[in-house]
């Protein structure tokens, strides 16, 4: 069975106020240090440092040949009253669309292997992170509404992760 809380796909908790988050195309999402900043994709603020589990769902959870007809994203943040789903892009054009259906996917998945859990989380967030792009240029407020009622998830455009 699927299990989006396997630990052989969470990376150690992190609880730093601020780190960066990277994709490696071979391992899978990753945490970046301030050392590394030039790589980072997208920027965590985490102010109260709480203790963060960054979980592999492209390349851990999911596989490439797994689950077809389903696209999935990058990894999943969570705490004790967090869950956020995040898809990162490092590209110009039609990064958007592909993101959040990304996101959109991964959590019917999320939602049919685990159909109670997302409610044990205050917190529930959808980030599509671009470096490229840092913040949308597009008045998105509909598609996120809509995706709220879609998906019960708020849905986000830009590359800072605010961890509140």
């Amino acid at each position: 069975m699927l299990d989006f809380f396997d630990k052989k796909y969470q990376k150690p908790p992190i609880n730093d106020l601020v780190f960066g988050l990277y994709e490696n195309n071979i391992n899978g999402i990753e945490y970046l240090y301030e050392t590394d900043k030039d790589k980072w994709i997208a920027t965590a603020e985490n102010p109260a440092g709480l203790e963060l589990i960054l979980t592999v769902i492209d390349k851990g959870v999911i596989t490439d040949n797994e689950y077809s007809g389903y696209k999935r994203c990058d990894g999943m943040l969570t705490s004790y009253n967090h869950l956020y789903f995040i898809e990162l892009k490092n590209q110009k054009t039609r990064w958007k669309e592909k993101g959040i259906s990304q996101l959109a996917s991964t959590i019917e998945l999320f939602n049919k292997t685990h159909p109670k859990k997302k409610d044990e989380y205050m917190n529930r967030k959808a980030y599509v992170c671009n470096k490229k792009h840092p913040y949308s240029n597009i008045n998105d407020s509909e598609r996120k509404i809509a995706f709220l009622r879609d998906y019960n998830f708020r849905l986000h455009i830009e590359d800072k992760i605010n961890i509140i």
